[in-house]
């Protein structure tokens, strides 16, 4: 318990530097938290315009769309907020910053995570949050306490999801000093998957994203639930499983520590 705490102390420590040094340029945070506010909007205008044609997609109207890109997005931010440093782990390796991670008394996961904390994804969560918002509104969802449980659970299963995936992005970079663009297909690209009930792409894609890369897990089945289109409860603690997806995160990035070889500074 005393690791635990002083872990979270030392984050709170790195998140604290973090902010500070953001703050040294006001006007430019500000700024790139209103652009992040701003840069999702492209899809959400292709998800208004899509709808002034159609009414619905496979069932599913334009306020419940709404409310599914909501949650992904807000998934999507606050993991890149807290596990920025996974994403920019390249450049450590590169430079041979991570020689120093190595010889410090800490975990090597809490030091890459407190190398980068991107504050200005707040603006990313704020439009997240307006358009979930929205939807709950105009969707007529009757809300009960499964249900918020169900969308509380979806959020951190989400955040567990694509952390794993930013771990599994940095330990290519052990083998091959840069990241591999093509883990932008899961994270990045996952933005535009979900911008959809993944059970609209069919039988194969929701299989894959349910036992590959657990995304239906965070996004269909407890959506399904929250919108009336299920009564299986089961569905509620479905998020939940998406947890797992971090051990064999975890696996492949202490394989890669094993077999870290610097790379000089």
């Amino acid at each position: 318990m005393g690791k635990v705490k002083k872990a979270l102390h030392l984050y709170g420590h790195y998140i604290s530097i973090n902010v500070r040094s953001m703050m040294q340029y006001k006007s430019s945070f500000i700024l790139t938290t209103i652009g992040h506010f701003l840069v999702s909007f492209n899809v959400f205008l292709g998800i208004y315009f899509m709808f002034q044609r159609f009414h619905t997609v496979k069932g599913f109207t334009y306020p419940e769309v709404l409310l599914c890109f909501s949650i992904i997005i807000l998934e999507f931010a606050l993991a890149e907020m807290y596990a920025r440093g996974f994403d920019t782990f390249s450049g450590m390796v590169r430079r041979g910053e991570f020689d120093r991670v190595l010889v410090r008394p800490r975990n090597e996961i809490l030091q890459v995570l407190g190398n980068k904390f991107e504050f200005t994804r707040i603006g990313r969560i704020l439009q997240a949050v307006v358009l979930f918002v929205y939807g709950i509104v105009k969707s007529g969802v009757t809300w009960s306490l499964l249900k918020v449980i169900a969308a509380v659970f979806m959020i951190i299963g989400g955040v567990a999801l694509f952390t794993g995936l930013f771990i599994i992005y940095a330990s290519i970079c052990f083998f091959t000093l840069e990241g591999l663009e093509v883990m932008n297909i899961f994270t990045d690209g996952a933005k535009e998957l979900g911008k959809y009930p993944i059970g609209i792409y069919g039988k194969k894609m929701l299989i894959a994203t349910t036992f590959i890369i657990p995304y239906a897990l965070v996004q269909y089945y407890p959506l399904l639930y929250i919108l009336g289109k299920s009564t299986q409860v089961f569905y509620v603690f479905v998020p939940l499983f998406a947890l797992l997806f971090l051990l064999p995160c975890y696996l492949f990035w202490r394989f890669g520590v094993r077999h870290y070889k610097s790379s000089g500074s």
